[in-house]
């Protein structure tokens, strides 16, 4: 292959890959457009379409997976999340997300988990640390609440599932039922 041959090829290349960049990111915008406006169902059929071509795609599978939890299937969000942490494991965001949904599923352990390995991941990343704090107050409430359950006399106790509901912002159960079998979980 000649020089001016090579310059050629590596010149349409370039303007390939200059024409396929704004394609990127529409792609990704519309997506992104037609989630925020509550049109999961579109905004998933825009992403695959995307995926379809770009399935390494960070930025793509993220927002695939925010739409999946948009449209309540966190198995499937949790999967793909799993997923870029895998392939993407110095990315914190995606770590967050998991610890979100585990956190739904009441799964603290876990969720306390993947917001460690976010902050290992980028150790300033302000919003791990919150999550990780409210995960801890979470597991404390369920902790509290095992310990009334266990022994309903419990002042101390009682005082400090009350103050763990006071900063979740969770009603008290009645009074009646605070020795009772089935446990409250701080949400």
């Amino acid at each position: 292959m000649t020089a001016s041959r090579t310059i050629s090829l590596l010149a349409c290349l370039l303007a390939f890959s200059c024409l396929t960049l704004p394609a990127h990111a529409d792609a990704l915008a519309d997506a992104t457009r037609l989630q925020q406006r509550g049109q999961s169902a579109e905004a998933m059929k825009r992403i695959e379409q995307f995926l379809a071509t770009k399935p390494g795609d960070a930025q793509g599978r993220f927002l695939k997976g925010l739409i999946l939890s948009d449209m309540n299937k966190p198995d499937e969000a949790i999967a793909v999340f799993t997923g870029i942490t895998e392939d993407y494991p110095e990315l914190p965001e995606p770590y967050n997300n998991l610890a979100v949904l585990y956190a739904n599923k009441q799964q603290y352990d876990k969720a306390r988990q993947s917001l460690e390995l976010a902050i290992r991941a980028n150790p300033s990343y302000s919003t791990a640390h919150e999550n990780l704090g409210d995960i801890y107050t979470r597991m404390a409430g369920q902790a509290y609440d095992r310990a009334l359950q266990l022994d309903g006399t419990s002042s101390g106790a009682r005082s400090k599932l009350a103050l763990v509901r006071q900063l979740l912002a969770i009603p008290a159960r009645p009074a009646a039922a605070a020795g009772a079998a089935s446990p409250t979980v701080p949400r």
